[in-house]
């Protein structure tokens, strides 16, 4: 009885044991594993021109790109910074700037942060720590602090959101000035 009781308690230390290697063993399997989760490319000094029928859409320069376009969910990251020119039909520039940036490729949508500058042909400027862009839709909007200034504007509120040429834009609480003219 006593020699039955030991072989069993001897089988539960064993399967315990081997249990434990399993799943050590199993851990180290998923790290080798992770390269999944390792960049397709790294470039350093990137500069990337976009075309539209042999017409220059857009530049975007950019210190360092990690792309990430292997993932489930693909992307591109700009963490060192990115700075895109816009041409529009007649060839007018549109500036963007920020410290980071993030263009998720499957849904066209770019984050920016960082001190994000946008300045249109018109003189508008639109300074934020946020902005997310709606590359489709042609569409900005942010939920943070933002300053908008153009000839007839100067606002200073939280929350944005806007068509990219900013003739329709909706704001949170306003801080600043905003002109009006009366149609008499």
């Amino acid at each position: 009885m006593r020699h039955h009781r030991l072989l069993k308690i001897y089988f539960f230390t064993l399967l315990v044991f081997a249990i434990y290697s399993c799943k050590n063993n199993f851990e180290q399997v998923k790290q080798l594993n992770q390269f999944d989760a390792l960049p397709v490319g790294q470039a350093d000094t990137i500069r990337v021109v976009y075309t539209d029928s042999a017409q220059t859409v857009a530049i975007l320069k950019a210190p360092k790109n990690i792309d990430y376009t292997n993932q489930p969910f693909p992307y591109s990251e700009f963490p060192k910074g990115v700075d895109v020119v816009f041409y529009d039909e007649n060839n007018k520039e549109t500036f963007v700037k920020a410290d980071y940036g993030i263009l998720y490729n499957r849904t066209n949508m770019v984050d920016l942060s960082g001190n994000v500058s946008i300045t249109t042909p018109e003189g508008a400027n639109l300074r934020t720590s946020q902005l997310y862009w709606d590359i489709d839709r042609e569409w900005v909007f942010t939920e943070e602090n933002f300053t908008f200034k153009n000839k007839d504007y100067d606002i200073a509120a939280r929350i944005l959101d806007a068509s990219r040429s900013f003739n329709k834009i909706t704001t949170g609480p306003l801080v600043g000035s905003v002109s009006v003219e009366e149609e008499l």
